[in-house]
């Protein structure tokens, strides 16, 4: 998949191509619909199919001092797009001059001059120009005066409840990774370094290692039966994710501990892949008695696991 940056100007082999446009943020089953009807389409005329995406998303842009939950950072997304077979990701800034370009100098500037789509397919959602003056309606109504084509997708659901990326957000910052999942159409993951913590798991016997989660993130707190991948080795483990209400009680970490695993993880970049949510935080009364539920909960993450083979 070839990622075009802002300004990469388009090989010719991908001009008239299929275009989605949208921020992606999760690839859910949603967007899947999207990429779907791109595919189809270009397959028809022989063209390329990609997707238009913003980095940063637009609400990060007008709200920087929030913290924006992505559900997939960039590196994330564009290996989910490619998953799916596109030929070409075009990634395009979002600031102020994006920001404040009309819709039909958006149409002009963007799509015609720099992408020079042939069709376009966008969400039942989807706003565009300043102030999001333009609607799907919009588009479609300039795309037959400058000789483009353009496919709204209708809303995805599944039991009454439409994919969304605001609903993923929610289902993960109450801890329920199993209900995301099936809204993505794969396990959610994260992925970051590990770096020192306090060492109070090697004397108990869980060797955890902390991993630092992307800013903004919000996941629900306790235990969770997680995949580790390291260094393109995947391992079962166990997660714990909370302020640690026994010793310190402080800022939140992601401590996971690989079930079946020696070795030094300092420094390295992993990813961690929730399977399912085990049990919410909680404080506990001694060490020992910790130490006792980890066990536990070690126990109940290895029958999770086995199962989701």
């Amino acid at each position: 998949m070839l990622i075009l940056k802002d300004l990469d100007a388009l090989p010719e082999p991908y001009a008239g191509g299929v275009i989605a446009i949208g921020n992606f943020d999760g690839v859910h089953r949603g967007h899947q619909a999207l990429i779907a009807r791109v595919r189809t389409l270009a397959k028809t005329r022989a063209a390329k199919a990609g997707v238009l995406i913003f980095e940063p998303h637009p609400r990060a842009f007008f709200r920087p001092d929030d913290d924006h939950f992505e559900i997939t950072p960039l590196p994330r997304k564009l290996e989910l797009l490619d998953s799916f077979g596109l030929d070409l990701a075009a990634v395009r800034s979002f600031n102020r001059a994006l920001s404040e370009l009309s819709a039909e100098d958006f149409i002009e500037q963007v799509l015609q001059e720099w992408l020079k789509v042939a069709h376009v397919v966008v969400g039942y959602d989807f706003f565009f120009g300043h102030k999001r003056s333009g609607t799907p309606e919009t588009l479609k109504a300039i795309g037959l005066t400058h000789g483009f084509g353009v496919d709204v997708i209708a809303p995805q659901a599944e039991a009454g409840e439409t994919f969304s990326s605001s609903a993923i957000r929610a289902k993960l910052s109450a801890g329920n990774v199993a209900g995301a999942a099936r809204d993505l159409g794969t396990w959610w993951r994260v992925r970051g370094p590990v770096v020192g913590g306090a060492q109070r798991g090697t004397p108990m016997g869980f060797p955890t290692a902390n991993v630092v989660m992307p800013k903004g993130t919000a996941l629900g707190h306790g235990i969770f039966a997680v995949r580790v991948v390291v260094d393109g080795t995947r391992y079962d483990a166990a997660a714990y994710l909370g302020t640690r209400p026994t010793f310190d009680d402080g800022k939140p970490v992601l401590e996971v501990f690989l079930l079946d695993f020696s070795g030094n993880l300092y420094g390295k970049d992993i990813d961690v892949i929730f399977i399912a949510h085990i049990r919410p935080d909680r404080k506990f009364d001694s060490t020992e008695a910790l130490i006792a539920q980890m066990e536990v909960d070690c126990d109940d993450a290895r029958k999770v696991l086995a199962a989701a083979d």
